[in-house]
């Protein structure tokens, strides 16, 4: 979804309501763990997130966020999901600058920010967001969203604690891994992902 240019309408629309749907159906389950319904459309979704439809106009999509991941459950005994819950917002951080207008209509589409307005103090009045405030905002909502499905944000949280000499071999490991670079929201390497996991403690 995360990618420089190469979209497709029709396979955003797809993604984004796939991402609702889990969020609609998470937060079901966090309340009801035995809901049929809420578990099959999440289950439904991951089959469809899976299968390659998502990546379809897009050139597959930007996997450094999953390539930084399988690092840390090549070290630690974590499992995949919870360690992209605590590696992500690291990562979306770190990128959204370069692929703003992907992480604007993130925020937008997915958690409905445009309809956020924030209260300026300096100026005394109320202003609308700009785009990288969307951005950041759409970015903090998924954090937010994490924590309240009791998913980690951070390494700490994920109940890892690595050393900056672990945090070094991780980064290298995942550059020797993709060949020395990976992404396509932003083309990312060893010192990168070195600056990701830093962030992610």
């Amino acid at each position: 979804y995360f990618v420089q240019g190469g979209s497709m309408e029709i396979t955003d629309e797809i993604a984004e309501g796939l991402l609702r749907t889990v969020i609609r159906n998470a937060r079901i389950l966090g309340n009801d763990s035995q809901n049929y319904e809420a578990r099959a459309e999440v289950m439904w979704a991951g089959s469809l997130s899976h299968n390659g439809l998502t990546g379809c106009g897009s050139g597959g999509g930007d996997w450094a966020c999953h390539k930084l991941e399988h690092e840390i459950g090549g070290m630690f005994d974590v499992a995949h999901g919870a360690g992209l819950a605590a590696i992500w917002g690291s990562w979306a951080r770190y990128v959204y600058r370069d692929c703003l207008p992907r992480f604007y209509q993130f925020a937008l589409r997915v958690w409905n920010v445009a309809d956020v307005n924030v209260y300026s103090r300096a100026e005394g009045n109320r202003k609308g967001l700009t785009e990288e405030e969307i951005a950041l905002e759409g970015i903090r909502r998924t954090e937010d969203f994490f924590r309240e499905i009791h998913m980690p944000t951070n390494l700490c949280e994920l109940g890892i604690h690595p050393t900056e000499e672990q945090l070094t071999e991780m980064a290298h490991k995942c550059a020797l891994g993709v060949g020395g670079f990976i992404g396509s929201a932003k083309k990312l390497g060893e010192e990168d992902f070195l600056a990701i996991y830093r962030a992610s403690m």
